[in-house]
């Protein structure tokens, strides 16, 4: 994993040197707590949350439905619903590195070994919000786990689109997509994506936003999905404070990563400059 950063400074000095192939991307997340933390999603982490992932973007929209009037599509509502912390299957990641330790070294984690994640993402594997792959997988979302367990990826490409679940599936894809064909290809449903989203959100837009949807898959840590691998850069949890005052002076703080008001104004009362 190599010697842990201890400086911004340093920290540029290593990602100066992790480049891209010429059929790469590079994205970057950070993780406050290294210990015992794998690169998956929220509703992917708890077998609970799993259980429950079909009702609570359902009952999100149920009970607030105006936030969601004007998103069209199972990805939008899924952005949406992530970006007010509910769990889903999309992983936040950033274009800029920067925003990526600075959420390493933020948080309630101070002290702690943190984590700078690179992923390293074969352009075929990079895709737009309209993409028909990301339709698929993210509207797994509306699938009971049961029907996702049911599903049986060893079939042919002809008898797989006629099982229950996948036909199912089908008919939600259908409907953001009339002019869908029917019919999903199973490796899809298996693979791992970074989708470049709508800038539509001004938290989006602060943070470089984009994300990684997962289909049914577990982790990248355990599970080899082709198109995308991941590099650790370790931060000394010791460090934590004085890259924060580093990033500070570089306009990387909870007011500009945060746009709402809200924060904005917390972190002016904390500031020592009036």
């Amino acid at each position: 994993m190599g010697q842990s950063i201890t400086s911004l400074e340093g920290f540029i000095r290593k990602i100066r040197y992790v480049q891209p192939k010429e059929d790469e991307v590079l994205l970057y997340r950070g993780h406050a707590k290294r210990q015992g933390r794998k690169v998956h999603p929220w509703v992917l982490r708890e077998e609970d949350l799993a259980e429950k992932e079909h009702n609570m973007i359902r009952e999100i929209i149920a009970t607030h439905p105006s936030e969601f009037d004007h998103d069209t599509t199972a990805l939008e509502r899924l952005a949406r619903a992530q970006h007010y912390t509910l769990p889903t299957r999309l992983l936040d990641v950033s274009w800029n590195p920067l925003v990526a330790l600075y959420f390493a070294v933020s948080g309630r984690h101070s002290g702690k070994p943190a984590q700078v994640i690179v992923f390293r993402v074969k352009k075929d594997h990079l895709k737009y919000f309209d993409s028909d792959a990301v339709s698929c997988i993210a509207n797994l979302s509306q699938l009971k786990k049961a029907e996702k367990d049911s599903i049986d990826f060893s079939l042919p490409n002809n008898q797989f689109n006629q099982q229950d679940a996948v036909d199912r599936l089908l008919q939600f894809v259908r409907a953001e997509k009339p002019h869908f064909r029917p019919e999903i290809e199973p490796s899809h449903l298996q693979s791992v994506f970074c989708v470049k989203p709508k800038m539509n959100s001004r938290r989006i837009l602060a943070q470089s936003g984009a994300f990684m949807i997962f289909g049914m898959t577990g982790d990248l840590d355990t599970n080899s999905v082709p198109g995308i691998s991941i590099e650790r850069i370790n931060i000394n949890g010791n460090k934590k404070d004085i890259i924060l005052r580093e990033l500070d002076h570089m306009a990387i703080n909870d007011s500009t990563m945060f746009p709402e008001i809200d924060k904005a104004a917390n972190y002016i009362r904390q500031q020592s400059f009036f």
